[in-house]
């Protein structure tokens, strides 16, 4: 068994490396253009996430308005809303029916964090796919951090970062994992970070 740990422990680490190492500096910079962009002409950020990148979602909401200055928002974060849609209206207009509510306009800004990122065809992640029409339709700008070929989601965003799949077995816990340091990459970025984070700020080492 520890062998089977060991061997297995070693190939995820060795995946891991591989996709950071694939990932595209190019568009991360752009993406963090376009976010500075956004921020300057007041536009508010929303994030869209399911399952573990709904968790993703109210993280990085977090920590774009307290380390990058955004007006950001998670749609999954106010439960009775979420659940009170999805009760009357159904699953799929939850999340567009939520940036409705918000009066998204075309200066603001929506962030999907999504592993498959949306197929209306096999009715995976309706609600997603749903959203991103509406931002599109509306002119707002598409963010996505996504996996495999990144869906709908991939395809009409304006700026997406798609994990690259090193391994069928394990693109959603490594999506959701790349997802994190992405977004903690763009907080922390130059362009921007406005405030210091904690430790960071402390003099001394932290121990």
């Amino acid at each position: 068994m520890k062998e089977l740990v060991t061997t297995h422990a070693a190939r995820y680490l060795e995946e891991a490396s591989r996709i950071l190492q694939l990932l595209d500096v190019e568009r991360l910079e752009e993406m963090a253009e376009s976010l500075a962009a956004l921020r300057e002409r007041g536009g508010r950020l929303f994030f869209l996430g399911v399952g573990g990148s709904a968790s993703n979602a109210s993280h990085a909401t977090n920590d774009f308005r307290k380390i990058a200055g955004f007006e950001a928002y998670a749609a999954t974060d106010n439960v009775a809303e979420l659940t009170a849609r999805t009760n009357d209206d159904g699953w799929a207009s939850t999340f567009s029916e939520y940036l409705r509510g918000s009066r998204l306009s075309p200066v603001d800004g929506v962030f999907v964090l999504s592993v498959g990122g949306g197929d209306a065809e096999r009715n995976i992640s309706p609600n997603v796919v749903e959203a991103v029409r509406l931002a599109n339709g509306i002119g707002a700008t598409v963010f996505g951090i996504v996996g495999r070929d990144g869906g709908y989601t991939a395809a009409s965003a304006d700026h997406c970062i798609v994990v690259p799949t090193v391994s069928a077995a394990t693109v959603t816990p490594h999506t959701e994992s790349v997802q994190a340091i992405v977004w903690h990459l763009l907080v922390s970025h130059p362009l921007l970070r406005r405030s210091a984070m904690k430790w960071e700020s402390v003099d001394g080492e932290a121990v």
